[in-house]
């Protein structure tokens, strides 16, 4: 087994931080199974609330129903706490205010809690590896925040690719095959080596993916795949 085959099977120690009990034996059944170890925390009755965490995490995930300041001064206290574990918060809609706040506290992850069980999974993973997940409705909500503020002679190059209609594009069967393997979070040269081509190939092949799914980088064509292919295949 390579290095960083063992590090994807490693436990991750997680916690997850919400004041509902009920909410938090629902996450910890929903990643039961995983690599995800859900360990028990909770809320000091105080002002602002503190956490008490019983373990030292690699992961807190944080519940962001009440998308207040005094969650916000919470994440920072985590940080503080725990400035190496990352941290991931889940809620049904965001607003842009929260979510610039969350990223400056040190948010690595905006999760919504409406997602299929697959695409949460998936988004954890990312996050653990290194990679900042944005709901890809709320960065068309930033963007769109950003554009109406630009002036005129102003250009949004980034606005496009993010903007584009994936279903206008095709993608080819070998496309599909590559991005099913972005999905599942491997690398270029792994790629390479399954399909019994250079590794150069596949970087040609994911350069044209992006573009025709819209999508800004590997992380936003995972979450994508999450959601197309799988909706693809369930189709009779």
């Amino acid at each position: 087994m390579s290095g960083e085959e063992a590090e994807d099977r490693k436990e991750v120690v997680t916690v997850f931080i919400s004041k509902n009990p009920l909410l938090s034996r629902g996450f910890k059944a929903l990643l039961a199974d995983t690599r995800f170890a859900v360990s028990d925390t909770g809320l000091e009755e105080s002002s602002p609330p503190r956490p008490r965490l019983y373990k030292q995490p690699d992961l807190i995930i944080v519940d962001a129903s009440d998308s207040s300041e005094e969650l916000i001064e919470i994440i920072k206290r985590l940080k503080v706490q725990q400035p190496e574990a990352r941290v991931v918060v889940v809620a049904n809609h965001y607003n842009v205010g929260f979510v610039r706040s969350g990223i400056d506290a040190g948010v690595d992850g905006f999760c919504l809690a409406t997602s299929d069980r697959e695409v949460l999974i998936m988004s954890l993973e990312l996050v653990m590896r290194g990679e900042s997940i944005l709901p890809m409705s709320l960065v068309r909500s930033m963007l769109s925040e950003m554009t109406l503020d630009a002036k005129p002679d102003q250009d949004s190059p980034i606005a496009e690719p993010l903007l584009s209609d994936a279903g206008m594009h095709k993608l080819s069967p070998r496309e599909v095959e590559i991005l099913g393997r972005l999905m599942r979070g491997e690398p270029n040269k792994v790629i390479a080596k399954r399909l019994d081509v250079t590794e150069a190939t596949i970087k040609v092949h994911v350069k044209a993916i992006l573009r025709k799914i819209g999508a800004a980088n590997r992380t936003q064509a995972a979450l994508w795949a999450t959601e197309h292919l799988a909706m693809k295949s369930s189709k009779p």
